[in-house]
C-alpha cells in the first residue's frame, strides 16, 4: 500500500467520526473516542504523603493512579509556558500564582496580583520573570523558591506594557509597543534588559506592521529566535540585537519550535523544516502524509518528535530530518501537542479533546502504552512537564502529579 493510500484511508476513517471537514480545512482537533486503555483511577489529596520515587507500575494498557491533585487558577491564556518545574516545586501561571511541592502537592507559596493574566513562566539564572500586574511598564523577577520579588526593571515610559518573551543567563527579552502622540502603538520594539544591572542592553524597532502579540521565542547559543502571527521566523544576535535574518514561512503553527545544535526546526503545514541559525538557509525538510499538517515539534534526548493532524506520531533525527519511526495506529487517540521524556517513555499532552489527556508512548517505537484522563470532560488543553520520576499535568483548573512509569 502506498503512502498516499494510507493517508487517504486515515482521512476517511477520521471523516467517518465527523472529522472530515476539519481535516480538509484547518486540520483535525483530535476528537476521536477515548482510548480503551486509558483511565486514571482514584486520586490523592495534596499532602497525602508519597514522597518516595518508588511507584507500582500498572498493568499493560492501564494509566497510573494520580499521586495527588490540587486546584489551579490557570486562566488558559499563558500559551505554552503555563506550567514550570523548578527544583522540587511546580508553579502554575494564574492569579494567584502558586507553587506546590511536586512530591506531596502541598502549597509552598502563593502570590495574588503579582502579574498580568496569561503571563508566561520564564525562568533564567534562578529567577522567574514576569510582567508587572500594575501595568506600569515594569518587569519583575521572583525567587521561585519563595515567591518573593528580587528584581525589577522597565523598558521605558515611551513604551506600552512590555511582554517578556524569552530569557537566558544574561538578558530578559521583551517586546513593547511604541507609544505615538495619540497613545497608540502602530510599531513595536524587541529589547534586551540586562539581568544583572536591570539596564536596557539594546532595543531594536521591528518592521512596520508586525505585531507584538502572538510571539513564541527562545534564547539559546547567542541567538534570539522568534516567530509571530505574521508567520515570520526571525533570528537576532543576543549581544547586540542585530537582526541576522528573517523569512516568511508558509504556515507556521505560531507556537513552539525546536532548536537543536545550529538548527531551528519549525512546523510549516505539511512539512517540518530546519534552518541554519547562522544564515537561515534551509538544511532539510520532512513531509507528512497527504491532507495532514505537523503540530509543534520538540527535541528530547537528541530525537525530534512531532504529531500530525491525522493523528500520526513521528520521530526523526533532528540533524538530518531522517525518519526514525512513524506510528499510524493512533486514529482513535487524541494527538499530543506538548512532550516530555523520562527514561524510555515519551509522554504527550493533548488539546481540545474531552477524551484526551496524558499519553505514554514507547520512545523506541512510538507504540502507545497508556492514557491518563482526569474524567472531567473538559476540552481545554493539557500541559505537561517532568522532573525526576514525576510528571506534572495541568488541565483546566486542576493540577495532577503522575508517576513516570
Amino acid at each position: 500500500m502506498s503512502r498516499d493510500d494510507v493517508s487517504r484511508r486515515r482521512v476517511m476513517s477520521l471523516a467517518g467520526k465527523g472529522l472530515g471537514l476539519a481535516l480538509l480545512g484547518a486540520g483535525a482537533w483530535g476528537c476521536g473516542p477515548e482510548d480503551e486503555s486509558g483511565g486514571g483511577g482514584a486520586t490523592r489529596e495534596p499532602g497525602g504523603g508519597g514522597n518516595k520515587d518508588t511507584f507500582t507500575t500498572p498493568p499493560a494498557g492501564t494509566g497510573p493512579r494520580a499521586l495527588w491533585q490540587a486546584p489551579a487558577a490557570n486562566d488558559s491564556l499563558a500559551g505554552d509556558d503555563a506550567l514550570a518545574v523548578v527544583g522540587d516545586l511546580v508553579i502554575v501561571s494564574g492569579d494567584p500564582l502558586v507553587a506546590r511541592d511536586l512530591a506531596t502537592g502541598k502549597e509552598v507559596w502563593s502570590r495574588k496580583g503579582v502579574t498580568t493574566p496569561g503571563a508566561a513562566l520564564l525562568l533564567g539564572s534562578g529567577t522567574l520573570y514576569l510582567a508587572s500586574a500594575e501595568y506600569d511598564g515594569n518587569v519583575v523577577g521572583l525567587d521561585p523558591a519563595t515567591g518573593k520579588e528580587t528584581w525589577r526593571s522597565r523598558l521605558g515610559s515611551q513604551y506600552a506594557q512590555p511582554r517578556p518573551i524569552a530569557v537566558d543567563d544574561d538578558h530578559i527579552y521583551v517586546t513593547g509597543g511604541i507609544l505615538d502622540k495619540d497613545f497608540r502603538t502602530p510599531d513595536n520594539v524587541v529589547a534586551a534588559i540586562d539581568t544583572s544591572s536591570g539596564k536596557v542592553a539594546w532595543r531594536e524597532q521591528r518592521d512596520h506592521g508586525t505585531e507584538e502579540t502572538g510571539i513564541t521565542a527562545a534564547a539559546i547559543g547567542g541567538r534570539l529566535v522568534y516567530t509571530d502571527f505574521r508567520e515570520n521566523l526571525t533570528v537576532r544576535d543576543t549581544r547586540t540585537g542585530r537582526q541576522l535574518w528573517t523569512k516568511k514561512i508558509g504556515r507556521s503553527n505560531n507556537r513552539k519550535f525546536a532548536v537543536h545544535d545550529d538548527l531551528v526546526i519549525v512546523a510549516d503545514g505539511r512539512r517540518l523544516r530546519a534552518f541554519g541559525l547562522a544564515d537561515g538557509k534551509e538544511r532539510w525538510s520532512l513531509a507528512s502524509e497527504e491532507f495532514s499538517r505537523f503540530n509543534d515539534p520538540a527535541v528530547l534526548d537528541g530525537v525530534l518528535y512531532a504529531s500530525d493532524s491525522t493523528h500520526g506520531l513521528w520521530a526523526a533525527d533532528p540533524a538530518t530530518g531522517k525518519r526514525i519511526w512513524h506510528n499510524t495506529d493512533l486514529l482513535d487517540v487524541a494527538y499530543p501537542w506538548q512532550f516530555a521524556k523520562v527514561g524510555g517513555t515519551l509522554y504527550g499532552a493533548t488539546e481540545f479533546d474531552e477524551n484526551g489527556g496524558i499519553h505514554a508512548f514507547d520512545a523506541a517505537s512510538g507504540k502507545l502504552r497508556w492514557t491518563y484522563n482526569d474524567g472531567s470532560g473538559d476540552i481545554q488543553k493539557w500541559y505537561l512537564t517532568a522532573r525526576g520520576k514525576r510528571l506534572a499535568a495541568l488541565h483546566a483548573k486542576k493540577l495532577t502529579a503522575l508517576p513516570a512509569v
